[in-house]
């Protein structure tokens, strides 16, 4: 009430009016971010790019990484992906992409193929897995090595991968002498005698 009696409500009233648009204002606004997530979540993976696979299947890596159904972009997670992928064998190092609106790429590097050996392939990470997958692009071991494979290995590795595919067949050929000798035949039909602390040399057969 001012000095001439009057009772004054207007400002109130304004006051009021005014804090229920903006909580108004807010929850319009909330409302929106919220549907725009649950737009965006629900936008599903539309392509799916594998780079680096020389043997393993890319609907074998799809399937795997659970990407199969194609799900949602925006909660699939990469390091779920990668753990998945890295339980195969084959594989050494995963790394995920994933670009906008709905693209995701996966690279992969496998572990390096030396030979075939008893049927299974000997990995330069010293395993001995199963030629599940058939992989013939690789030498075969035509006897026994058990007794010096892990040096074989270790040996091998340093031989460039082009070169290896140039080799047909390795042979332990060990005798007095020589207890690291194999005997490396070609592609081209020629035959070259080397040891494991000089296979490196090999690598200049071209």
């Amino acid at each position: 009430m001012n000095k001439n009696g009057q009772i004054k409500i207007k400002t109130k009233v304004k006051k009021k009016k005014f804090k229920i648009k903006r909580i108004f204002r807010c929850l319009l606004i909330l409302a929106i971010l919220i549907l725009v997530f649950l737009y965006l979540k629900s936008i599903p993976i539309k392509n799916i790019y594998i780079i680096g696979n020389n043997i393993i299947p890319d609907k074998e890596i799809i399937t795997i990484s659970g990407l199969d159904n194609y799900p949602s972009f925006f909660s699939t997670s990469k390091n779920k992906i990668i753990k998945k992928l890295l339980k195969n064998e084959y594989i050494s190092k995963v790394e995920i992409k994933k670009k906008l609106p709905s693209k995701i790429y996966i690279y992969i590097t496998e572990n390096k193929v030396l030979a075939r050996y008893n049927n299974n392939l000997l990995l330069e990470d010293f395993t001995t897995i199963e030629n599940k997958y058939n992989y013939l692009d690789c030498p075969i071991i035509t006897n026994n090595i058990d007794g010096i494979k892990d040096k074989f290995i270790k040996y091998f590795n340093k031989v460039d991968d082009d070169i290896l595919l140039e080799i047909s067949e390795i042979e332990y050929a060990n005798n007095e002498v020589d207890n690291e000798r194999f005997v490396l035949r070609m592609n081209d039909g020629n035959m070259v005698y080397i040891t494991l602390t000089k296979v490196e040399k090999i690598n200049k057969y071209n």
